[in-house]
């Protein structure tokens, strides 16, 4: 198992103002030394830390009371690393992320952005590093908003509040539509296979038929299309599923 070194610097300037607690910061992290580490570190910044001692306590957090952001130290093998990280995107989508690992090469960090990780930090690092990264990504996420809000032709789609409007007029999804709706719009342009949708909407757990994801792509076209016949949002890609076009 891959140790994590923390080095130091001893001419560090904190010229930055700390910014205030920006909700809960979960650590995971299955070594004892490490997150004492991480916790003193983060801590001593301002910010409320919750650890989680491996992955499955971590993954448990993240899917009962998902924090602001998310520490990973990635220390098992890569697939296994590999795997957790996918399931903390899943579960928590926009939940800014930051992967620790002794993988330094090019292709490693490539892989885990691509499943979904805004930082990936190479051990070892320095704390001023680490925090300054940190709090770069929350500014990012900050000035972002996160995508709260989606606007396309005259519909107007509110994430935080759950609320849809159209032409100024209230528009109800059930759960599932919106849940469906949203996982598109925040993926605009992108091809989305039917098999997608029913694992990351309904759970792999729970798997409906594929029918099911037509039946909701139908409702949301003629709930938000301005012609459901030919519609130009949710569009159809035949042989493989759907994707979102503003």
């Amino acid at each position: 198992m891959a140790t994590m070194t923390v080095t130091s610097s001893s001419n560090s300037l904190n010229i930055e103002a700390r910014p205030s607690t920006p909700g809960r910061l979960l650590v995971i992290d299955d070594d004892p030394t490490s997150q004492g580490a991480l916790e003193s570190l983060f801590s001593s910044e301002g910010y409320q830390v919750e650890l989680a001692e491996d992955s499955l306590a971590g993954l448990e957090i993240v899917r009962n009371r998902p924090p602001s952001t998310i520490i990973f130290n990635l220390r098992t093998s890569r697939s296994s690393g590999y795997e957790v990280c996918r399931h903390i995107v899943r579960l928590a989508p926009d939940v800014p992320l930051i992967v620790l690992s002794t993988y330094s090469d090019i292709v490693s960090k490539v892989i885990l952005l691509e499943m979904g990780a805004d930082e990936c930090v190479s051990i070892p690092f320095t704390p001023t590093e680490l925090v300054a990264r940190l709090r770069a990504l929350l500014r990012r996420a900050s000035r972002n908003g996160r995508e709260l809000k989606c606007v396309f032709e005259d519909v107007l789609v509110d994430f935080s509040s759950m609320d849809v409007t159209r032409r100024g007029e209230k528009v109800f999804l059930t759960a599932k539509e919106f849940k469906t709706m949203e996982f598109m719009t925040k993926r605009p342009y992108r091809v989305v296979s039917r098999d997608e949708l029913l694992n990351e909407v309904w759970g792999y757990q729970n798997y409906p038929c594929t029918r099911t994801v037509d039946n909701h792509i139908l409702k949301l076209r003629q709930k938000l299309e301005r012609d459901p016949s030919d519609p130009s949002h949710f569009l159809t890609v035949h042989g493989i599923g759907y994707k979102f076009v503003p």
